[in-house]
């Protein structure tokens, strides 16, 4: 029997995930959660073979707790799902020590197949995400800006980049206005930009969104 861990901030995510989830022979939903504090919570206090895990959750982010959800069950496998497209998110996940990456567009069974493959042991790996770990091995590539930011900075930067305000990423996070502008500043420092019309040139540049 394989355990599962779903945690995503919608309800209804999470009860369409379950319902998928439960009817598959060998699988048993063994927890939700809506946020990383109870998802580490679960984790603390019972088995789970595999977290299906939201980029991005209220407070901290899915990001970054996986490497310590991963010191409290070493063997637990995570795969992220995600609104996000792959490009995005998905090398900075597998770096974390995830072993999949999702869109939330994908159909059902590729869940399936995906818990199924990465509880055996294996790694997910789509084909945009097989071409995006090419260039990532790719010696002579260059960094790119963006690639210097932790993956809250990424995150603030993309938002800030689709035209959110500084209140509204912050409500959107969780977090506050004064944090949320802290982010922005080191943003701006690491990627040499002046000001938020220059982010949004730059993400929309590079199609991060």
């Amino acid at each position: 029997m394989i355990d599962i861990l779903i945690v995503d901030d919608h309800a209804i995510v999470r009860a369409g995930l379950n319902t998928i989830l439960e009817l598959e022979k060998g699988f048993s939903v063994t927890g939700m959660a809506k946020n990383t504090a109870e998802a580490l919570k679960i984790i603390s206090s019972k088995k789970i073979d595999v977290m299906v895990l939201d980029v991005s959750l209220p407070g901290r982010s899915g990001l970054e707790i996986i490497k310590e959800a991963k010191q409290i069950q070493p063997l637990l496998k995570i795969i992220m799902l995600s609104i996000y497209p792959e490009d995005r998110f998905a090398i900075r996940a597998l770096k974390a020590g995830a072993s999949g990456y999702l869109t939330k567009e994908m159909a059902p069974e590729m869940i399936v197949e995906a818990i199924r493959k990465v509880s055996s042991g294996g790694k997910y790996i789509t084909p945009v995400m097989a071409e995006k770990l090419a260039d990532e091995l790719n010696e002579l590539s260059e960094k790119t800006p963006h690639e210097r930011l932790s993956d809250r900075e990424f995150d603030v930067m993309c938002m800030m980049g689709s035209g959110n305000s500084l209140v509204d990423i912050a409500l959107k996070l969780g977090i506050s206005d004064r944090t949320v502008s802290t982010y922005r500043t080191r943003i701006l420092k690491k990627m040499s930009l002046k000001n938020n019309s220059e982010v949004i040139h730059y993400v929309i540049d590079n199609g991060l969104i």
